[in-house]
């Protein structure tokens, strides 16, 4: 964006911007305390990420709503501005679009949006319609920016892209792994700990392995693939297991790197029969632990590998019995109690949420059998990209292409999402993340990949020297 604009006017815009502030603070000096000063900061600081909007932007949306989802003090600040940021983003993003006139609109965009119409119906309908509409306004939002802001991050400048998506997984993992080594819990809960290694750190470190040229960036990468990995498996969630273990194997088996996923196999046998051979009996108990609390989730192995589900999906089917054609609203859960009228502009009331165990169940409970149909078509659209995807690494046997890393996170969540329900829940940073990835996934692949692997075969460590020396 900054090329359209002259460097006089710039320099003057931020003299005349500074001068405004310098009177603020001298002639109403309690706006640059507590709440007040924060927002100040947060519209300094949008105004710069706008001037910079396709290099920086997206790290900014993903970044806010991570925050706001992380067991640290500095999340509060987040809860609210991550919305006020996506918005902006979103807005952004459409006036750019519709100025270049030149990117592709297809069926995954008008299903997309169809699928925010059948949201808005559901609200409409629903005992909670409140609640409801802001729910879908949050979708909205999302889908808008990951359709605009997310795709100008990423067109024409993959190298650039890809090259900084894997750096800030591997701080984002580096930061994690030490936060959990000295005690701090940052991503708050287990689930949300194994959601974001397991679908999104781990097929991406795998793959920025598998495209390293430099030895140190390779051994970097092993090792944070490893804490990712651990982590994953630290979180005892068996969707985050599943989905990080089927992803990354997948990965290797497509691109015939047979030899990395035997290593790989071979390393964790030794790990563990080692631990079996020098403490046999700590090793039982803790194998029976974790069969107990991993597999069973505490309950009885009799009651099979689901019964910790059981509850939330009987309630849920109940609830679609109770909503069958147009669901209890996109977002809620009608549980037979009143939500107050005064619900927040960021808040969820207690009475209109529950637990589905399912993001494919959550999501015919809340917009019903009518409204589910662009949902599902939207997510078919995508798998069959990925499935395209897939078959031409085992044609090709080429890591280097953009698509192969978001065709085995937007997979792994697809899995993961069968046994979470985050997929349709626009506050959590992984749905963020993912509708982004998704959104640019249908830019790049299939259709076109042979076209763009032709020509995209990047040095990624070269990339980062670059970058650097840039700036």
């Amino acid at each position: 964006m900054t090329e359209q604009v002259p460097k006089g006017v710039a320099i003057a815009a931020g003299v005349l911007g500074l001068l405004v502030l310098l009177f603020l603070a001298y002639s109403r000096p309690g706006y640059f305390v507590g709440d007040s000063l924060r927002g100040i900061l947060l519209v300094e600081f949008l105004a710069v990420a706008i001037w910079m909007y396709r290099r920086v932007f997206f790290a900014l949306v993903i970044v806010a709503f991570l925050l706001a989802g992380v067991e640290l003090p500095v999340g509060a600040i987040w809860t609210a501005g991550r919305w006020a940021i996506l918005g902006v983003g979103a807005l952004v993003g459409s006036i750019i679009m519709l100025r270049d006139r030149g990117h592709r609109i297809g069926w995954f965009h008008v299903l997309a949006l169809f699928a925010v119409l059948a949201a808005l119906v559901s609200a409409a309908v629903s005992r909670y319609s409140g609640l409801s509409f802001l729910k879908v306004l949050s979708l909205l939002s999302l889908f808008i920016y990951a359709g605009t802001g997310a795709r100008l991050a990423a067109a024409g400048r993959e190298s650039r892209f890809f090259a900084g998506l894997i750096t800030g997984i591997e701080i984002f993992v580096g930061a994690v792994g030490a936060a959990y080594a000295v005690g701090i819990e940052v991503m708050g809960n287990p689930n949300s700990l194994g959601a974001v290694m397991g679908v999104a750190g781990a097929p991406i470190l795998l793959w920025g392995i598998l495209v390293s040229e430099e030895p140190f960036a390779r051994r970097r990468r092993t090792v944070l693939f490893a804490v990712a990995l651990y982590l994953t498996f630290a979180s005892h969630a068996r969707a985050s297991i599943a989905a990080a273990f089927i992803a990354c194997g997948l990965l290797c088996v497509a691109l015939r790197k047979y030899r990395m996923l035997i290593d790989g196999i071979v390393v964790i046998a030794i790990i563990v029969a080692a631990a079996a051979i020098f403490e046999p009996e700590e090793f039982a108990q803790r194998a029976e632990a974790l069969t107990s609390s991993v597999i069973f989730k505490g309950k009885s192995s009799n009651d099979g590998l689901l019964a910790s589900r059981e509850s939330p999906w009987q309630d849920t089917v109940d609830s679609i019995n109770k909503h069958f054609w147009f669901g209890a609203g996109f977002g809620t859960s009608d549980n037979g109690q009143d939500a107050t009228e005064n619900v927040g502009q960021f808040s969820t009331v207690v009475a209109a949420s529950s637990e589905h165990g399912s993001s494919y169940l959550a999501i015919v409970s809340w917009v019903g059998m009518v409204g589910v149909l662009p949902f599902a078509m939207l997510l078919l659209v995508l798998l069959w990209k990925i499935v395209e995807t897939i078959s031409w690494m085992r044609r090709t046997g080429n890591p280097y292409h953009p698509a192969i890393p978001l065709a085995m996170v937007l997979l792994a969540g697809m899995l993961h999402a069968s046994l979470e329900d985050w997929l349709f829940a626009p506050g959590y940073h992984l749905c963020v993340f993912y509708w982004s990835m998704a959104f640019i996934f249908v830019d790049v692949a299939p259709s076109r990949v042979s076209v763009l692997a032709s020509g995209w075969r990047p040095n990624v460590a070269e990339i980062s020297k670059r970058l650097m020396h840039t700036a």
